[in-house]
């Protein structure tokens, strides 16, 4: 795991030093740089050391000189490429660096590489002899990548903050995203919270042409959906892809010369992933879970401690009080870059395990594979009251048909709607790109769903996993220098089970019945009887608690005013009447506090 950096235009050395230096929590056991002056390149990482301790170190060049490759992640089918490289003809320097797989998978495959890989990766190399940066971020968006084009400079980064220190950085706010993440509660790609920069999305590469100039971005990868000849296929053959598929997927991720820990909430995904770890190595598996002292209904440690008797692991309990959030927000805020207002519990999980730990297994990406909370059903009940209202007219059958034009975008939980926006941001664009229902439309028909399942689940891809649960769990690791791993996202075990069709893969009357049925054995039978609880925050009492003064300032009339960015009047209907516990405005408010919360630190124009 790393942290990468890089600009093309004029040798600066110094800049390049600072940039890299921003983001040594990411990297903090090794540092290198490279400089190509005929192309005006200059690149440099931070190595947390993970796999081949001794021989993986970064910048990393080919035999000849000619390709080099900085690189943050791990390859996951590194080994099984090596093998196929050597017979090949290949010849390694390393004993088994999965950074040297990718030089010689380039040098091989040029950009088609990305067919092979397996894994969570960004990563950007430079082809002396193409002329060019070509670039990409991993399938799902586990790994972050973020890029600003300006005339002579292109620069890249593993964060954002690295890139303010650009000289002459336009850190002015993007009213588009700003507009998006009141609905979200996160920045979508490519889209990030300045106008100056962008995010790299998912399953997207790029080339950037060193004599040219131009920039070129391309999805290489898209989500299958559900192959309707698997319709048939037997509960048993099911229950034994899913068990097979994960148990080699979590074999797979534990790839590494450190010890791995695991994220362990108390819930069925990351429970499973323990299990799966103890039958995989000799030692006991570290897992950590996280209690509520404020909030009891929220907490699962009782059934992690039943996860972590059954599996012997080394169990490790943290305990959060709500003057725990007060006084780590602020290097929350600072760690994630961008206005985000989902989840923070996790925040608390790495950095109890800081120090003690340098990679940690999570759960992150089960809910998407099977079923995301059900959020489904609300879409699936009004395309059947749809069907029923427009009766079997032949034309109206035709269109009901083609779920593409299913209106989703109306119906797509959102914090804010587009017309709360449209009366409580000020500088509220006029855009189609800044509404946030007219997104949702384009990336379900682009999408092409077979049904609506696959539609709910193709757009969670690319907004929710990873722009808002994948960003937080890489910030807040990687601050406390902690690779984060989700072994439900390993490529092959998704792509595999996409292909399910739909309703049979999330299908039946119980969420993650087809999950359950897989691995039921492995967990105790209270977790299964267990009702669904999200890993969040007691926000509600807490916002009229301790956070209750950062409410008051950040969202009272007086900085509202100065600020200028939004309706007072709005924001006072929905405050007074929570703080006064006459309603409950939760989320609404928490968004709003949050983004408030960036804007005070970073005082963007």
């Amino acid at each position: 795991m790393c942290g990468i950096v890089g600009f093309t235009g004029s040798r600066d050395e110094a800049l390049l030093d600072a940039m890299n230096a921003r983001q040594r929590h990411r990297g903090p056991d090794d540092a290198g740089r490279y400089f190509d002056e005929r192309d005006a390149v200059s690149l440099a990482m931070r190595r947390l050391s993970i796999v081949d301790l001794a021989g993986g170190r970064q910048p990393m060049l080919s035999a000849d000189g000619e390709i080099c490759v900085v690189f943050n992640g791990e390859i996951m089918n590194a080994p099984e490429l090596r093998r196929r490289l050597e017979r090949d003809g290949a010849r390694f320097v390393t004993d088994h660096s999965d950074t040297e797989v990718l030089l010689h998978l380039y040098v091989r495959e040029g950009e088609r590489m990305l067919e092979c890989l397996n894994g969570m990766f960004a990563f950007v190399i430079h082809d002396r002899r193409r002329r060019i940066l070509f670039g990409a971020r991993d399938h799902f968006g586990i790994k972050p990548l973020y890029y600003s084009i300006d005339p002579g400079r292109f620069a890249f980064a593993s964060e954002l903050k690295t890139l303010e220190l650009l000289p002459g950085f336009d850190s002015g706010l993007c009213t588009e995203a700003l507009s998006h993440y009141l609905s979200f509660q996160c920045v979508p790609s490519p889209l990030t919270i300045y106008r100056a920069a962008h995010k790299l999305p998912a399953a997207h590469s790029f080339v950037l042409d060193l004599v040219g100039g131009s920039l070129r971005t391309r999805r290489y990868w898209t989500p299958p959906s559900g192959d309707e000849s698997r319709r048939a296929i037997a509960p048993h053959e099911l229950a034994s892809l899913v068990r097979g598929g994960l148990e080699a997927a979590v074999a797979r991720w534990m790839l590494s010369d450190v010890p791995v820990a695991c994220s362990l909430s108390g819930g069925i995904d990351s429970s499973v992933i323990v299990a799966m770890m103890a039958a995989h190595v000799p030692r006991a598996v570290p897992t950590y879970t996280l209690g509520f002292e404020d909030a009891p209904e929220l907490d699962e440690r009782q059934l992690a401690r039943l996860v972590a008797q059954r599996w012997k692991t080394e169990h490790h309990e943290i305990v959060l009080r709500s003057e725990d959030l007060l006084g780590d927000l602020e290097q929350m805020v600072v760690a994630l870059d961008e206005p985000y207002a989902g989840g923070l519990p996790s925040w608390f999980v790495f950095r109890g395990m800081a120090g003690a730990a340098k990679v940690c297994m999570t759960g992150t990406g089960g809910d998407e594979l099977f079923g995301n909370y059900g959020k489904w059903r609300s879409y699936e009940s009004a395309w059947r009251a749809l069907r029923i209202a427009v009766g079997r007219a032949r034309r109206a059958a035709g269109w009901l048909r083609d779920y593409r034009r299913y209106p989703i975008g109306s119906r797509y939980s959102m914090y804010f709607s587009d017309a709360d926006k449209r009366a409580l941001v000020k500088a509220e664009p006029r855009t189609e790109q800044a509404v946030s229902e007219r997104l949702i439309e384009t990336l379900w028909k682009e999408s092409r769903p077979a049904t609506v399942r696959d539609g709910v689940r193709l757009v969670d891809l690319q907004i929710q996993l990873p722009d808002e649960f994948l960003h937080m769990t890489d910030r807040f690791s990687m601050a406390h220098s902690i690779e984060a791993r989700p072994p439900f996202l390993d490529r092959t075990f998704a792509e595999e089970l996409m292909t399910i069709p739909a309703h049979v893969r999330i299908g039946g009357a119980r969420l993650k019945q087809v999950l359950i049925d897989a691995v039921a054995d492995l967990l105790p039978p209270q977790l299964l009887r267990a009702p669904k609880r999200g890993f969040v925050l007691p926000v509600a009492s807490w916002l009229r608690g301790r956070l209750r003064p950062r409410v008051e300032h950040l969202l009272g009339e007086p900085y509202l005013r100065r600020q200028g960015l939004f309706d007072t009047q709005i924001i006072g209907r929905l405050v007074g009447p929570h703080l006064a516990a006459r309603a409950d405005h939760s989320w609404e408010i928490w968004t709003l506090l949050m983004f408030q919360m960036w804007y005070a630190r970073n005082g963007a124009q």
